[in-house]
């Protein structure tokens, strides 16, 4: 996975989002949606990780985790922290608010005796009363001079601080200590809706304490922790990260001795896994799809597995190699025995892996993040609104959604929210404000921006100064044929004149004609290309559907009495002032990518179906982001945002209106669509001021449903997740919004301690 940060050295004002991995999309899915209207409460697909309780789970042993690669930091406040840090640190540190199964923050009593809100006006107060067991590694008492430390380096305050995450921050006026260190005050200068993001993880202040200590002394080792687990190593030859029982802490005692996490790359877990170097490993579908074969056919009992080498070979083919190898022809015979022998080698390897990944298997749920079609604003035909409505009315999302998750299994439903996800309390389906799968809509809106059949042949018009040369230059050139050519132009009249009108009137037969082919159209008083006068007053902030027509947003329709430019089946392309509609696609081309580019496989299809040309360009997946999606290389795009517990905070980056540098450039945050507006950014503005939690999510509903009228970001499905796990682990797999309790994870058998057997030995 990856993680969009900032460089370091810059400080910048929220929380950052990490963006995950466009390449691997074993990731999970809604159950189902709510409708804007009412209707069914949406609810999240339910994590699987083989629940057991504590006392069925088996004390001691080691457990090896795959992570992505090895951590560039551990500090999760710099901007190169990525999945891996996340995941060790959730082992090391304090996390205040984990996330619980719905998505929601949920106070953590091994940290917290309480926390909440004691006083809104004329400042917000926040009180945390740490619990009294609550210690560092070291024997030191968690407590508030760490608070202090975090909210110093993080204030954005010091720019000697590499810091990513600012956001709420930047905001605390003073951290008090209350009767002792174990009560902390939090005084706002603005209030903080999503104050409970804040604090975790929790760094003990030897880290935080100075720019030297938290740019460097946090990135390959952690000397101090308050986690189930404590650092006991990092080795970058052999790739580990090793945790072992924390002797200090006061909770639950882990299960595990100890907890390795191997850098593993997602191509070669499938490997890791028959090789017995792994336990748990996110996998991709058809590593998922192997280990559900091997659950089936019982890893084989010596005979060719249904799916191995071999198993498509008739008996008439196995009685003529048969025949080959045992004949009197030696040369024959030869090849055909080699052929057989290495045969026999690779049916006896598939058996093994086969056997090895019987004991394994596949948890299934939801991840919390969804895959997008991104459409750039910046510049092109996409920075007309109309053209991105357009080609977000042209896709049917559910397509989408069945194309990935169906053959895993899992529900397919298209997101309705960019801001929350199905389950949690900030859900709510807001897609109505752009509207469903409507081909007539999209002719009907790209002919509104003068996109019509024909258009990419037809010349510009005119200027008035080009006009008026080109009716010089015409009546000169008369002028002189007249005067040169005047006895022959006067021979011809006379024939001339009397086909003149037969002529005409054909002509504007076929003008006629071509007008009606090409799309062009004519509403009311207007002109083709006309646009809808702009609302003003009161009616300039309403998401409400157009001309009346249910479930659609302002400008998500054509102007009412527009015709649609063409039939269903769109056979030429799309085309204004000579140039044909065309977007550029760009896609990663790595072999963990298969299923973002079977969508936008899809997607293409989709929009040719409309007279929307794609040149589809695949990069690699290292350079896929930065240099492209990141950088504005593209018109077309599909990447993945993660859901959060804080969407008025984690979302307004990723919303947030460009605006221009100094250097005429645009400041886009994590804005990569360039698309956006001033009222967007006042609701978020507002949400996260606002400490009431009902009308904080109404406000960022109604941002919502303004994201999706703006048709930069068009949500597709909730990425699966597919875990490999060791059939005899508990506790742990496929999470969905769950932080995992990291001390309850173990074996419900016998496992010797130590690093897993080599299952090929």
């Amino acid at each position: 996975m990856a993680h969009v940060g900032v460089p370091r050295g810059t400080a910048r004002k929220r929380r950052s989002v990490a963006l995950l991995a466009t390449g691997v999309l074993t990731i999970p899915v809604l159950a189902g949606c709510s409708s804007g209207g009412g209707g069914p409460v949406a609810v999240a697909v339910p994590q699987d990780i083989a629940p057991a309780p504590r006392d069925r789970v088996t004390e001691g042993s080691t457990l090896t985790w795959a992570i992505d690669a090895m951590p560039a930091t551990l500090n999760a406040f710099q901007a190169d922290a990525d999945s891996a840090t996340t995941r060790i640190t959730g082992a090391l540190l304090p996390s205040l608010f984990p996330m619980n199964a719905r998505g929601e923050p949920q106070l953590d009593p091994d940290y917290l005796e309480s926390a909440k809100v004691i006083e809104r006006e004329p400042k917000q107060i926040v009180l945390y009363k740490l619990n009294q067991q609550a210690v560092w590694s070291d024997g030191r008492e968690i407590g508030a001079p760490d608070f202090v430390a975090q909210w110093r380096a993080l204030s954005g305050k010091d720019s000697a601080f590499w810091t990513a995450r600012n956001a709420g921050y930047e905001r605390i006026e003073k951290i008090e200590r209350g009767k002792d260190d174990l009560q902390v005050r939090v005084t706002f200068s603005k209030p903080y809706a999503d104050w409970r993001a804040l604090f975790s993880p929790l760094y003990p202040k030897e880290v935080t304490g100075s720019p030297g200590t938290f740019n460097d002394g946090a990135r390959a080792t952690l000397k101090n922790t308050a986690g189930p687990f404590r650092l006991r190593g990092v080795s970058k030859d052999k790739g580990t990260v090793t945790l072992d029982r924390n002797p200090r802490w006061w909770g639950d005692e882990a299960k595990l001795e100890s907890l390795v996490f191997r850098a593993v790359k997602p191509e070669d877990r499938a490997e890791a896994l028959t090789g017995g170097t792994v336990h748990v490993a996110d996998i991709d579908p058809a590593t998922a799809d192997r280990i559900a074969r091997a659950a089936r056919y019982g890893g084989g009992n010596g005979q060719p597995p249904a799916h191995g080498p071999g198993a498509g070979i008739t008996p008439a083919a196995a009685l003529r190699s048969w025949a080959l190898a045992h004949g009197s022809d030696e040369e024959a015979a030869e090849t055909a025995q080699a052929a057989r022998a290495r045969t026999r080698k690779a049916v006896a390897a598939y058996a093994a892996e086969q056997k090895s990944l019987d004991g394994f298997a596949v948890r299934k749920s939801l991840e919390p993040a969804y895959t997008q079609l991104a459409l750039n604003g910046e510049s092109g035909p996409l920075s007309d609104d109309r053209v991105r409505r357009a080609v977000a009315r042209a896709l049917d999302r559910q397509e989408l959604a069945d194309t990935v998750l169906k053959p895993l299994g899992l529900p397919a439903r298209p997101p309705g929210s960019h801001l929350a996800l199905a389950g949690q309390p900030a859900y709510k389906d807001g897609s109505g404000a752009l509207g469903e799968q409507d081909t007539k809509e999209a002719h009907a809106l790209l002919a509104d921006a003068g996109w019509t059949l024909g258009g990419a042949v037809q010349k510009p018009k005119d200027t008035k100064a080009g006009s008026e040369a080109d009716k010089a230059g015409a009546e000169k050139k008369k002028a002189g044929a007249e005067k040169t050519d005047k006895a022959t132009e006067d021979k011809k009249k006379e024939k001339e004149g009397a086909e003149t009108v037969e002529d005409k009137k054909k002509e504007a037969e076929e003008n006629d004609k071509a007008s009606r082919d090409e799309g062009m159209y004519v509403v009311g008083d207007e002109k083709p290309g006309d646009r809808p006068a702009a609302r003003t007053g009161a009616d300039a902030d309403k998401v409400t559907a157009q001309d009346e027509r249910p479930g659609g947003a302002a400008g998500a329709y054509a102007p009412a009495g527009t015709a649609a430019p063409a039939p269903a089946s769109v056979k030429g392309r799309l085309g204004k002032d000579g140039k044909p509609l065309t977007l550029r696609f760009v896609l990663p081309s790595g072999p963990g990518s298969q299923s973002l580019r079977s969508v936008g496989d899809k997607i293409v299809e989709m929009l040719d179906a409309i007279g929307v040309g794609t040149v589809v360009t695949k990069v690699a997946d290292d350079s896929y982001f930065k240099d492209h999606v990141a950088s504005g290389d593209y018109d077309l795009a599909l990447y993945s945002w993660p859901a959060t517990a804080y969407p008025a905070t984690d979302g307004r980056p990723i919303f947030a209106k460009p605006e221009p540098a100094t250097d005429g450039s645009l400041l886009v945050e994590q804005n990569y669509t360039r698309v956006g507006s001033d009222h967007i950014d006042q609701l978020f503005d507002r949400a996260v001021s606002e400490l009431d939690a009902n009308a904080s999510r109404d406000l960022l509903k109604q941002a919502d449903a303004r994201i999706w009228a703006a048709a930069g970001s068009i949500p597709l499905y909730q990425r699966p997740q597919l875990v490999a796990v060791d059939k005899k682990l508990a506790n742990v797999g496929a999470f969905g919004f769950a932080t995992p309790r990291y001390e309850d994870i173990g074996f419900t058998g016998r496992q010797a301690a130590g690093p897993p057997v080599n299952r090929k030995k």
